[in-house]
């Protein structure tokens, strides 16, 4: 080390200081009145530059060397000192921290840097004498997207839980939420909380879990820690509720007690108990029931119920046996074998398979006549009638109509123009989607009459096998040379790569109706029509019904 003056204009700006952002003004301008009053207390530490440069480049001190340079003064004394393997980087973060206190963004900055040049966490936590806890929540910190911390160092920051948030998140969802919510010349500030709302995920917690390692790695639960969370509580969590809950239904199924049961949750998150059922709060006794539920947070919680003793008819005498119900009174439902996500894909699928068959199946004209019938049926469709029917209006359907017409306005089509119209018109309105636009049960019907079971694609990827339960994905490894994992997530990649270049079609997702389905809908619509009639039997003895020569006016028409 050696103390030399030289001319402050003389010294060179290390292209990678700590500080990047700008310093307070008000620190600057006591700095500037410091400097011009007593001179520089403390030299700036330079180095020789490693280019074969003769100059020398700032280490520490750049913002004394810049208000030296404003005060007016030749030449200041620096600390000349050897090149650090590491460039000075360490040095110039620990001279930086120690006066103004660095912009968080540059903190994050930095200490990449520094584990970039080979420094560990530990080390960089002695050196600045923080914790290794905080280095790491720092590290996360600087995975924020590179535009956000570029606004935040102009002081736009969020708070605390915003950060976590959106430190939590993937680059990929970052960059896909700032593009709608980033600043504008209109509005140059940011709505943190929209920004952290569009990239919250629920976290299930391993505190929460009942279940143990084994069933974790069989479903393919991947702990993550919450650096932000105090130090001395469990903070580990997974975003995958799927698997978390799947777990932990599991547990409860191979923990159940002899007449316990699993039972089902209200939306406010109390459990379903039997009718009649009676809550015990105190000690339970050998007759009561058990229940064992998850909560909102998916702990496993149980409480205990009593039945009411059958009643007995007069005359026979109640045996000790009878004083107690036997059973539990509840039929838990399983689990289902495809979640709600992996219900709205099929529907998607069948959607799309649906109108390629419409639009590509051969369809006898007869068929083609009886799906339209049926396309009026589906529950996505309404119509006004004369009845007082109220219709909200699909206005965007009339287009398929105009191909029916002339240039003077009038009716001229060939029956291959009708063809293509009534295709076109089906394939706008029959979906199985599951939204507003689902057309119900007629939809399915329609797909197994014209054979779209064959245009739906392949369901053996990720995100799809991702959505069946354990015993589900396990069952479509039948036929197939795939065996069934130990862990959930490696038996998902056998299949993906098995029907890599083959085609799987889960049996939940073909056309065909349920039977028991068909049969209600069928009964309803013949109610529907059995209390119609009525109608006009009651108004026949006052006149004559229209609707019977209407009828046959059609006929004849047709014939």
């Amino acid at each position: 080390m050696e103390l030399q003056f030289v001319d402050p204009r003389a010294l060179k700006e290390n292209p990678d200081k700590a500080r990047r952002s700008r310093s307070n003004p008000q620190s600057d301008a006591l700095l500037l009145a410091t400097i011009k009053a007593v001179g520089i207390v403390q030299p700036p530490v330079v180095s020789l530059e490693t280019n074969g440069g003769n100059g020398y480049v700032i280490d520490a001190g750049h913002r004394r060397v810049k208000q030296a340079i404003a005060a007016g003064l030749e030449e200041i004394a620096v600390l000349v000192v050897e090149r650090a393997e590491d460039d000075g980087a360490m040095r110039s973060l620990v001279e930086t921290l120690a006066h103004e206190s660095l912009n968080p963004v540059d903190q994050w900055r930095a200490i990449e840097r520094l584990v970039a040049l080979g420094w560990t966490e530990e080390a960089i936590g002695v050196a600045l004498a923080l914790p290794v806890r905080q280095i790491r929540k720092l590290r996360l910190l600087a995975n924020v997207l590179p535009a956000m911390l570029d606004h935040m160092v102009k002081g736009d920051m969020p708070n605390e839980q915003q950060l976590r948030t959106i430190a939590a998140a993937s680059l990929d969802d970052q960059k896909e939420v700032w593009k709608k919510h980033k600043p504008s010349k209109a509005d140059p500030q940011v709505a943190w909380w929209s920004v952290a709302q569009g990239l919250q995920k629920t976290r299930m917690y391993a505190r929460h879990a009942s279940f143990g390692d084994d069933l974790a790695q069989a479903y393919g639960i991947q702990w993550v820690e919450d650096l932000f969370a105090p130090a001395d509580e469990d903070s580990r969590y997974t975003t995958n509720v799927e698997a978390f809950l799947g777990a932990q239904h599991e547990w409860m199924a191979n923990n159940l007690p002899k007449k316990g049961v699993i039972a089902e949750t209200t939306n406010w998150g109390e459990v379903k108990l039997p009718p009649k059922a009676e809550r015990v709060h105190g000690k339970p006794t050998k007759s009561d029931c058990s229940a064992m539920y998850l909560d909102r947070e998916g702990r496993v919680q149980t409480v205990h119920y009593r039945l009411p003793a059958a009643k007995k008819p007069k005359g026979e005498a109640v045996s000790g046996s009878d004083s107690g119900p036997d059973d539990t009174g509840v039929v838990s439902k399983p689990r289902p074998d495809v979640t709600r996500k992996g219900v709205e894909m099929i529907g998607d699928y069948r959607t799309d398979a649906l109108r390629e068959a419409l639009d590509r199946a051969p369809i006898e004209d007869d068929t083609l006549m009886a799906l339209l019938i049926l396309a009026f049926a589906g529950q996505n469709v309404s119509v006004t009638t004369g009845g007082g029917g109220f219709h909200n209006g699909h206005s965007p359907l009339a287009r398929h109509t105009a191909v029916l017409f002339d240039g003077d306005g009038k009716l001229a089509f060939d029956r291959d123009a009708l063809r293509v119209a009534t295709r076109a018109m089906l394939i706008d309105v029959f979906s199985c989607r599951e939204n507003a636009t689902n057309s119900g049960i007629v939809a399915r019907i329609a797909g197994e009459m014209i054979g779209a079971d064959e245009f739906l694609p392949n369901m053996g990827t990720e995100d799809f096998l991702s959505c069946l339960s354990r015993p589900a994905l396990e069952a479509s490894c039948k036929d197939t040379p795939v065996l069934p994992r130990q862990r959930a997530k490696d038996t998902r990649a056998a299949l993906v790569e098995h029907f890599k270049e083959g085609r799987l079609v889960h049996p939940a997702a073909l056309f065909a109706p349920d039977t028991a389905k068909l049969s209600a809908w069928l009964s309803s619509s013949t109610t529907v029509s059995d209390d119609a009639d009525e109608g006009d039997e009651e108004t026949a003895d006052i006149a004559d019904d229209p609707a019977e020569d209407d009828t046959e006016a059609f006929r004849e028409a047709a014939e």
